[in-house]
């Protein structure tokens, strides 16, 4: 770029003639006119609006003019300059409006298609029923207790009442952890002193130990055994017991608890009864029937009216219960003299199958969404 000089003549500077800042004005108009989208516009702006675009450096030659041509010069380049970005913003705001009619075409939603095209998740039903057993214990004032799944051989069986060979020890129902001697070197199974628990009840030996009666607690969880896998056994499965210790417990306040507990879960005209049995961990001992919740008992004598929940007998046996044996007591640190308590215990999956007619316990564990989706997700 030259320095000012008086005798400079605009017309001799090329780039100043107005025949081509109309011609550069010109150019600039039909590439913006030509721009197919905003991409190729955006090329175009910087082709004829940029630092090193014609218009651009024509400006920069109007500083060399001598003073009284700078004016007329600077009118001329001014206007063509104004003339092109007014068209570029013209063709600029028609290019966003043709895109935003197109989004809108392309990227439409049907509003009246169906909501629920993408299925609803659920809860798997073990959940919502092993949560709803404990609010019905909770309502009554028991606490929820938890324990570990792998759990030490005492607590699993000695603190019970196991004597050391009962046949629920042995390896073909109880999955013992194998160790290792200080040595490093493994142990059998059985010789571990670690099993996954067959059972919750070793949280009730636990919370018996950490506290002072009274204690009324409800024990939901996973348990293991050695069964296979089929229609009515599955290795891994879930049961939820509750145990009360306190003073002048007695069978009459078991009883009235699982009354309670039937008819928060079955409906208010549901009964129980009492059948003696044996387990370790009570004496005396039952076994809980609840009345068929299908056939009210009407099946019984009734050839007419068979029911195949119950087999017709009007009874459905639910779980195991008692009054807490006195050496569980004493194992856990509780003076049977003075204190007495019960307890009850019963596996969800088998609930779930009375409650909702499922026929195979291998549905409950397989994982398909068909099983699950029509519980929903109670909560």
């Amino acid at each position: 770029m030259s320095a000012p000089n008086k005798s400079y003549d605009p017309v001799e500077v090329e780039a100043l003639k107005p025949e081509e800042i109309e011609r550069m004005r010109d150019e600039a108009l039909a590439a913006f006119a030509a721009a197919g989208d905003l991409d190729a516009l955006a090329h175009a702006k910087t082709a004829h609006t940029g630092g090193t675009s014609p218009l651009a450096l024509a400006n920069r030659e109007i500083g060399a003019l001598p003073p009284q041509a700078k004016a007329a010069a600077g009118k001329l380049v001014g206007q063509a300059r104004g003339a092109v970005s007014k068209a570029l913003a013209a063709r600029q705001a028609e290019l966003e409006a043709e895109r935003d009619a197109r989004v809108l075409v392309e990227e439409a939603v049907d509003v009246t298609l169906p909501y629920d095209r993408v299925p609803a998740g659920a809860r798997h039903p073990l959940t919502t029923l092993m949560e709803r057993v404990s609010d019905v214990f909770v309502s009554m004032g028991y606490e929820i207790a938890e324990g570990p799944e792998v759990e030490a051989e005492w607590f699993n069986f000695d603190a019970l009442n196991f004597v050391p060979d009962h046949p629920a020890r042995q390896m073909q129902d109880t999955f013992f952890v194998r160790g290792t001697t200080p040595e490093g070197t493994a142990t059998e199974g059985d010789e571990s002193g670690v099993v996954l628990r067959t059972h919750t009840s070793p949280v009730q030996a636990r919370t018996l130990i950490d506290r002072e009666p009274p204690v009324y607690v409800v024990c939901p969880g996973r348990v293991y055994r050695t069964d296979e896998l089929d229609a009515t056994h599955t290795p891994v499965f879930h049961q939820i017991e509750l145990l009360a210790v306190d003073e002048g417990l007695t069978m009459a306040d078991l009883k009235g608890t699982l009354d309670h507990m039937v008819q928060a879960l079955f409906g208010s005209d549901m009964k129980t009864r009492l059948r003696p049995n044996f387990f370790p961990f009570t004496e005396p001992s039952a076994e809980m029937d609840m009345l068929c919740y299908v056939c009210r008992g009407e099946s019984v004598g009734n050839p007419d009216r068979p029911c195949r929940t119950c087999g017709s007998e009007g009874w459905i046996e639910l779980g195991g219960c008692g009054m807490v044996n006195p050496k569980v007591l004493v194992a856990c640190g509780v003076d049977p003299e003075k204190y007495s308590g019960f307890a009850f215990g019963f596996g969800i999956e088998r609930m779930l199958m009375f409650r909702h007619n499922v026929e195979d316990m291998r549905d409950m564990v397989e994982g398909d969404v068909r099983f699950t989706r029509p519980f929903g997700m109670e909560i």
